[in-house]
C-alpha cells in the first residue's frame, strides 16, 4: 500500500474525507485490497460503505443463487427477476456495487471450479432421476452425496410412492479450499454466512501470510449482530495532548478466543457471545450449515448448554432460553441492525488500513432488544 500517491481525481473525489482523517490514511485506503465472502446484509452494507470510502479493490465471494431469504436485506440485487440467470449472488451485487464509486475495482472470486458450482449439480440431477425411482439406489445416492465434499448438496428423499425431493443449495463460498498465497494479495478478509471450521481455516492462512492480513468475521441472527477481529500483532499511533505516542496491540486468533474457559471471561460478560458459542458449537455438531437451524432443535440446544455449562462451571442462567429461541428462529435479518453492523465493521476495517484510530479488541455484540452495542476482550494469544 505505500509508495503511491493519490491521484487528482482520486484527491477531488475524497477531499471532504481527506479533511477528516488525512492524505496518508485516504492513500492507504486507496490502495488497498479487500475480500469479502458471504454477502449477507450486514456485508451489504459493509461493502457499500468501504467503497464510498475509497479503497483500492473490493473483491466479492459467494456462490450462492437468490432466495427469497437472501433478499430480505440485500439492496444491491436487483429488482428485476430476469436478470438472476445464470448469476451467483456474488455477480449480481458486484454489477450493482460497482455503481457506487466507479473509481473502485470491484471483481468476483468463485468459491470453487466451475465444475463444482453449475456442471456438477447438472450431473447429479441427471443420475438422481435416472436412478431414483428405485429407493436402494436413491438411497444410495443421497449416502454417496453426504461424503462428497463439493459446494453444492443435494439431499433426496424417495417416498413410498415414489415421488423424489430434490432440495439443492449452494454454500457461501468455500474460501478454506484456498491456500495461504490465495490470501496475500489482500490486506483485509471479512467473511461470513460459513461454518465455523472454515472460519477458523481462513484466519488461521491470513495468520501464515508474509504480510499482516486483518481478519474478520460478522454474523446477523434475528436482532443480533457478531463481528470478530483479528489484526495480528498491530501498531498504530495515537495523539495524546500534544504528543503522538506509538501503540501496540496484540490479537488472539478466532480459535484461541471462543476457546478461552469462561471462567476467565469477564464478570459480566455479554450473554449474546455465551449463547452463540453454545450455537456454533450445536452447529458443528450436528453437521448443520451455518443457519441451518430453527426452533424446533432448542430442546437440544438446552442440552447442549447444560453439558457445556457443567464442563466450564457456568450458571445456565447466563444464556436464556428466550435468547437461545431468538437466534434459532432468526433466519430473517433485521435491515436496520444490518445497517448498524455493517456500519461497525466499514468504520474498524478503515480505521485498520488507514492507522487511523483505536481498533477493536477483538468483539462487538449488539442486540436490538436493549439497542446496546457491547466491546468484549475475550482470549489470550498464545505466547511466541
Amino acid at each position: 500500500m505505500d509508495g503511491e500517491e493519490l491521484t487528482e481525481q482520486e484527491t477531488a473525489l475524497y477531499d471532504r474525507q481527506i479533511r477528516v482523517w488525512g492524505a496518508d490514511a485516504q492513500r492507504r485506503l486507496s490502495k488497498s485490497h479487500i475480500l469479502v465472502s458471504g454477502l449477507k446484509g450486514s456485508v451489504i452494507e459493509f461493502c457499500k460503505n468501504i467503497v464510498l470510502a475509497g479503497v483500492g479493490s473490493v473483491t466479492l465471494n459467494d456462490d450462492r443463487l437468490v432466495t427469497e431469504e437472501l433478499l430480505t436485506a440485500n439492496f444491491l440485487v436487483p429488482s428485476d427477476r430476469n436478470v438472476y440467470t445464470g448469476k451467483s449472488l456474488a455477480e449480481l451485487c458486484s454489477d450493482s456495487l460497482k455503481d457506487f464509486n466507479p473509481m473502485v475495482r470491484v471483481s468476483v472470486q468463485r468459491g470453487g471450479l466451475l465444475f463444482q458450482c453449475f456442471l456438477w449439480p447438472l450431473v447429479l440431477r441427471f443420475l438422481i432421476r435416472k436412478l431414483a425411482f428405485d429407493s436402494e439406489y436413491g438411497w444410495g445416492i443421497s449416502e454417496l452425496l453426504g461424503r462428497l465434499k463439493v459446494n453444492m448438496f443435494c439431499f433426496v428423499y424417495v417416498s413410498d410412492s415414489q415421488f423424489i425431493t430434490v432440495n439443492s443449495k449452494m454454500n457461501a463460498g468455500e474460501l478454506s479450499n484456498f491456500d495461504v498465497d490465495f490470501f496475500h494479495k489482500f490486506d483485509a478478509v471479512v467473511i461470513s454466512s460459513c461454518s465455523l471450521s472454515t472460519k477458523k481455516s481462513v484466519n488461521e492462512k491470513c495468520r501464515k501470510s508474509l504480510k499482516r492480513i486483518a481478519f474478520y468475521t460478522v454474523d446477523c441472527r434475528d436482532s443480533c449482530g457478531e463481528i470478530f477481529v483479528d489484526l495480528q500483532d498491530y501498531i498504530y499511533n495515537k495523539k495524546k495532548e500534544d504528543e503522538t505516542i506509538e501503540c501496540h496491540i496484540e490479537y488472539p486468533t478466532l480459535e484461541e478466543a471462543i476457546s478461552a474457559p469462561w471462567k476467565s471471561l469477564p464478570r459480566k460478560v455479554s450473554k449474546l457471545y455465551l449463547a452463540l458459542r453454545v450455537i456454533e458449537k450445536f452447529e458443528e455438531l450436528e453437521g448443520r450449515s451455518r443457519g441451518e437451524i430453527s426452533a424446533a432443535d432448542l430442546p437440544k440446544v438446552q442440552r447442549l448448554r447444560k453439558e457445556l455449562c457443567d464442563a466450564q462451571s457456568h450458571a445456565e442462567s447466563q444464556i436464556p432460553d428466550a435468547l437461545l429461541e431468538r437466534l434459532l428462529k432468526g433466519r430473517t435479518e433485521f435491515p436496520p441492525v444490518c445497517a448498524i453492523i455493517g456500519g461497525i465493521l466499514g468504520q474498524e476495517v478503515i480505521k485498520a488500513i488507514s492507522g487511523k484510530g483505536d481498533p477493536l479488541k477483538n468483539f462487538f455484540f449488539f442486540d436490538a432488544m436493549d439497542g446496546k452495542g457491547i466491546i468484549e476482550d475475550i482470549g489470550n494469544p498464545k505466547p511466541k
